[in-house]
């Protein structure tokens, strides 16, 4: 997958999870959980659907890796390079 790609995949999947989030106003290097309100259970659903999709396993100390729309993505890519 290109990074574009694992972008629009985490985006489709915090508004799967939160439709009323404001994707519009979305700041890439900015934490995601502050910016759309999202809880803990929240974020978890992100990564229970991560590992869903893609057969990821996310150890729960790599969780901050995933601050960040952009840190999502840099985590996520090379753990996606063969889907």
């Amino acid at each position: 997958m290109t990074r574009d790609e694992i972008r629009d995949v985490v985006i489709e999947i915090i508004q799967d999870i939160d439709e009323d989030s404001d994707m519009d106003n979305l700041q890439a290097d900015q934490p995601l959980r502050d910016q759309l309100d999202l809880d803990s259970m929240d974020f978890l659903d992100i990564v229970m659907e991560l590992r869903k999709r893609y057969k990821l396993q996310i150890p729960e100390a790599d969780y901050p890796e995933l601050a960040t729309l952009d840190s999502c993505v840099n985590y996520l890519e090379p753990r996606l390079q063969n889907v």
